[in-house]
């Protein structure tokens, strides 16, 4: 009953949003697969309410033939919303971002820069950067079949084709066909022989060829993402690119959040605090107990929250062993939010 509340909300407002093109990718938090979920999501717009926030990847075939409810719910604070697709037909792309803005995303971007082996032998993610006139045509069905806003993330390069003058025959490929907004990885990815972890720490990064990319391409919104991990060094970075965008950091340290709002979109709202933080997800956590969730869903990505003050492991074992045991999930919680309590 309640998913049913949940999805009427969004397709009575998918109109109001679907009208709200001018979104601020000034600052984003990156999709990252099993962490960006709708409760993650949720946790980290009680931090920012200005930080564009990403959908986990989402394959074409999940949508097509699973569960689409499952992966496209989300709470209506989350907006701004993107929805990051994984795929390379142009006809099924173009049936899921459709999906996107029948329930209300402001967004939705390809997956040009994932280096797994599974998702390369469905034709998914950073292999697509060999065949640049294929991501051109998705990218166009895209934008034929909706009036979001389709965008791309993408690496600096592939092994095999990594120059800058492949890199600028990529971008200048899917430019033409439409889009206007790429997110770069400044990694290339090694599509044999390296995890997705490894991709994501042995390529060295390279900024200086992502700021040249904003320099031949001066009319495209090129946002920078790869190994940012400070408010610091994403002024730096803002300097020279329209946007930054943060993973893993933004994760472990989701606190790191709370400052966003003030410090890059010149917000003079109070900083929140990690209690309160915290405390303003008590309420989603009663609605998600009720349709018979667990607390853990929810709670394993508060866990960043738990650093560097008195008690910090002591919340960490509170909200990742202790929560296993109780028979009060409410009760933990506010156990929990009074270790915060002035950090």
């Amino acid at each position: 009953m309640q998913q049913n509340i949940a999805f009427s909300l969004v397709d009575k407002l998918k109109n109001i949003h679907i009208n709200q093109r001018h979104i601020s990718r000034k600052f984003s938090v990156a999709p990252m697969m099993d962490w960006t979920d709708r409760h993650c999501r949720y946790f980290l717009r009680q931090l920012s309410r200005h930080a564009l926030l990403y959908t986990e990847m989402v394959t074409t075939g999940a949508l097509l033939h699973g569960d689409r409810e499952r992966f496209l719910r989300y709470s209506e604070c989350e907006h701004p919303l993107a929805l990051q697709l994984g795929g390379s037909n142009p006809h099924e792309l173009a049936s899921c971002a459709k999906m996107a803005e029948d329930y209300g995303y402001d967004e939705v971007n390809l997956n040009v820069g994932c280096p797994s082996d599974r998702v390369q032998n469905n034709m998914i993610g950073a292999c697509l950067m060999a065949h640049p006139s294929l991501v051109a045509d998705c990218i166009r069905a895209m934008q034929d079949a909706v009036d979001l806003p389709v965008t791309v993330k993408h690496r600096i390069g592939i092994n095999g084709r990594d120059s800058y003058t492949e890199l600028c025959d990529f971008v200048g490929q899917v430019r033409d066909a439409g889009c206007r907004s790429f997110t770069v990885h400044a990694r290339i990815a090694i599509l044999e022989g390296l995890s997705p972890k490894e991709n994501r720490e042995i390529p060295p990064l390279r900024y200086e060829v992502a700021a040249r990319l904003k320099q031949d391409f001066p009319d495209l919104e090129i946002i920078l993402n790869g190994g940012i991990k400070t408010l610091e060094e994403c002024e730096k970075h803002l300097e020279a690119f329209d946007g930054v965008m943060l993973g893993r950091e933004a994760y472990h340290n989701p606190f790191l959040l709370a400052q966003v709002d003030q410090r890059l979109f010149g917000a003079q709202a109070r900083t929140i605090t990690r209690m309160d933080a915290l405390l303003a997800l008590k309420p989603y956590v009663q609605q998600h107990l009720r349709e018979g969730g667990s607390l853990h869903h929810i709670t394993r990505h508060v866990l960043g929250l738990g650093q560097s003050f008195p008690g910090a492991r002591r919340f960490r074992q509170l909200l990742s062993v202790d929560i296993h045991k109780t028979s009060d999930p409410l009760g933990l919680l506010d156990q929990a939010a009074d270790l915060l309590r002035g950090h």
